[in-house]
C-alpha cells in the first residue's frame, strides 16, 4: 500500500501538462506535510517497539489488535477500492476528522525528544490546509455547522490514572493508533489530489 501512494504521488505531479492550480498547490503541501507525519509515527512507533522484548512485543500487538482505536468511531472507507469511489470533499472531510481527533492525544506524544514536540504544531498546520482546501471546494459552514463538534474525547481513558502495568499498553496502542490515522489521512488526501489531474490513473 505503502509503495502504491508513493506512485500514486509521482503520477500527479508530473502527469498533467496543465499549470499548476492554487488548488494543486495547497493539496501538494497538505500531501507534504502528512507524508511527514505518517513517517515520524512510522519512526516513534518502531522506536518504542524495538526497546521492548520480543515476547512483550508480541503480547501487545495481540491485544490492539482486540481492541479499537478512538477514530474507529468515524465512518472511513473500508478498502481501496472505496477509498477510489468516495468524492474529494468527503475524502477531505475524514482526513479533517482524523486529524483533529488527534489534538488531545497528540499533547501525551509530544515531550523528551524534538520529532515529539514537533507532532502538535504539525497536525495544527495539516488541520488547517484540509480546512481551506474544504473552504475552496464547498461551503465550509455547510459541511461543517460547528467545529467543535467534531471533537472526540480523549484517547480512550489515556488521561486517567494508569495502573504501572498499563502505562506501557496505552503508549503501545497510542503510538500505533497515530501510525495507522496518519496513513489513512495520506491515502485520502493523496487519491483526492489525484482527482485534480484529469490524466492521471488514481488506482492504488
Amino acid at each position: 500500500m505503502d509503495r502504491a501512494i508513493l506512485l500514486l504521488s509521482v503520477m500527479c505531479l508530473g502527469v498533467s501538462s496543465q499549470p499548476i492550480t492554487d488548488s494543486q498547490r495547497m493539496f501538494s503541501i497538505a500531501v507534504s506535510r502528512v507524508q511527514h507525519l505518517h513517517l515520524l509515527a512510522q519512526r516513534l512507533f518502531s522506536e518504542f517497539e524495538s526497546s521492548l522484548p520480543t515476547e512483550e512485543q508480541r503480547q501487545l500487538n495481540k491485544i490492539f489488535l482486540q481492541d479499537f482505536c478512538n477514530s474507529d468511531y468515524i465512518i472511513s472507507p473500508i478498502d481501496k477500492h472505496e477509498t477510489q469511489r468516495s468524492s474529494v470533499l468527503k475524502l477531505l472531510s475524514i482526513s479533517y476528522r482524523l486529524v483533529e481527533s488527534w489534538e488531545f492525544p497528540s499533547r501525551s506524544l509530544s515531550g523528551g525528544s524534538s520529532p515529539r514536540n514537533q507532532i502538535s504544531p504539525k497536525l495544527f498546520d495539516l488541520k488547517s490546509g484540509i480546512l481551506h482546501l474544504i473552504r475552496a471546494n464547498q461551503d465550509a459552514e455547510e459541511l461543517f455547522p460547528d467545529t467543535s463538534t467534531l471533537q472526540l474525547a480523549p484517547y480512550g481513558n489515556y488521561y486517567q490514572s494508569l495502573q504501572a502495568d498499563d502505562s506501557l499498553r496505552r503508549n503501545y496502542e497510542l503510538l500505533a493508533c497515530f501510525k495507522k490515522d496518519m496513513h489513512k489521512v495520506e491515502t485520502y488526501l493523496t487519491v483526492a489530489k489525484c482527482r485534480l489531474s484529469p490524466e492521471a490513473n488514481c488506482t492504488l
